[in-house]
């Protein structure tokens, strides 16, 4: 072959080599961009598809059983709270009078016992013999003085006759004068001796509850042995502290004349311990190291459900707002703005609506300033499964929702199967 039709033929074989590689670098191209915006149809109409879905998902789903409570105007007392301590109206520390030996204890520790009545017994006996020897002592006294009185009369008549001196008569008047002043020494030291004969028997000086005894009997006494602590509890004191800026509403509310409310209750505020306290002093003077004014009550604590050093929470009733509106406590939600309630609406939906909480009323209700009205209705259950807009059926306190009805059973279930096969033909 020449030479010639060589070249042509490897001039041939680059220009075939060469349209084939442009036909393998573009037609891919071409076609992965038509591949590409059919994907992107899809994909389009699939989340087109997805949000008409959830749309109708929320037009379609079942309403949210609630409870619901209206808005109701009622008086609230408004109250200030602390802590409080109780204390006995009085104690009594009771100790001998006299010294001796303890014959007898006639009380049971944590006795309540009344004034008057007989604790305990110290030996009579040595005081017994020096309140005969005093008495015994004034009888002699009296006789001689009887004997010195009868003298002076029957000389006083013979002075005149001149049958006995005025010397004599002056030493017969002294002699009685003695004689009185012995026997009025003699009933002082038998008043004395009555009165240590007495404190042999030791009685209770108020009413009140006996503590732990601090002597058995036999044990020789002294005026400075504790014997036992009685505390009086009816009535009884609860003492507490409030800051000082409640002093004005304090004091302009006990300015009326009517002792005010106290109310005692338990550690945990669950129950009411006593409610019939009034307030009985406001102290003088506010304490600089902690910024309050200390206060005592008192209450009748008729049943001892009171007892000294308990710890009890107080609250002190300063006035009645009346016409006040009132929700349950339960119905009042935290969020990050504040306060808020959720109100249903006209069209059976519920929206979240801002209040403001002034003070509690009782233990299950609170006392609403602003965002409500009266007859508003107010979620007090369920509030965990709505959001704003959220629709609702709503139920009274204790109802209970009705069994769902066969249409509706039937409803349901085609709308999950729906919703199953859109996911599946999506996937």
């Amino acid at each position: 072959m020449s030479r010639f039709w060589k070249i042509a033929l490897i001039v041939v074989a680059v220009i075939v080599v060469g349209g084939i590689g442009f036909r393998l670098l573009h037609k891919p191209a071409a076609e992965e961009g038509a591949q590409g915006q059919h994907r992107g149809q899809h994909k389009g109409q699939g989340e087109g598809q997805a949000d008409a879905a959830g749309q109708d998902k929320d037009k379609d789903a079942a309403p949210v059983p609630v409870t619901v409570e209206p808005v109701v105007k009622q008086d609230v007392p408004v109250y200030l709270t602390a802590l409080g301590t109780v204390q006995a109206l009085n104690t009594v520390t009771v100790n001998p009078q006299i010294s001796g030996q303890m014959l007898s204890i006639n009380f049971k520790e944590g006795q309540e016992v009344k004034k008057g009545d007989l604790l305990a017994q110290i030996d009579p006996r040595p005081f017994q013999a020096a309140y005969d020897q005093a008495v015994g002592k004034q009888q002699m006294d009296e006789a001689q003085l009887a004997t010195a009185q009868s003298t002076l009369k029957r000389n006083d008549a013979l002075v005149a006759k001149g049958y006995v001196a005025q010397l004599d008569m002056d030493t017969y008047r002294n002699n009685v004068a003695n004689l009185a002043a012995s026997v009025a020494a003699d009933k002082a030291a038998v008043r004395a001796a009555k009165v240590n004969l007495d404190y042999t028997r030791i009685i209770s000086p108020i009413d009140g509850v006996a503590g732990i005894r601090q002597v058995d009997p036999g044990n020789v006494v002294v005026t400075t042995t504790n014997l036992v602590t009685l505390t009086q509890i009816h009535p009884i004191y609860v003492m507490f502290n409030l800051p000082e800026q409640n002093l004005e509403a304090v004091r302009s509310a006990s300015g009326g004349g009517d002792p005010l409310e106290v109310l005692a209750l338990d550690r945990a505020d669950a129950h009411t311990i006593a409610d019939d306290g009034q307030l009985n002093v406001v102290d003088n003077q506010i304490d600089t190291t902690t910024g309050t004014f200390k206060l005592r009550s008192v209450f009748q604590n008729a049943k001892g459900d009171l007892w000294p050093g308990q710890f009890v929470n107080v609250r002190l009733k300063v006035r009645t707002v009346a016409g006040g509106l009132v929700i349950p406590a339960q119905a009042v939600q935290r969020g990050p703005d504040g306060d808020y309630v959720y109100l249903l609406q006209q069209d059976q939906t519920v929206k979240m609506q801002p209040v403001k909480v002034a003070n509690e009323v009782g233990d299950s209700h609170v006392m609403i300033t602003s965002g409500l009205a009266l007859n508003d209705q107010v979620v007090t259950e369920g509030q965990f499964r709505l959001k704003p807009g959220s629709k609702v059926k709503a139920l009274k306190p204790g109802e209970v929702p009705a069994a769902p009805t066969s249409a509706e059973m039937d409803k349901a279930k085609k709308n999950a199967k729906q919703q199953g096969g859109g996911g599946r033909r999506g996937g």
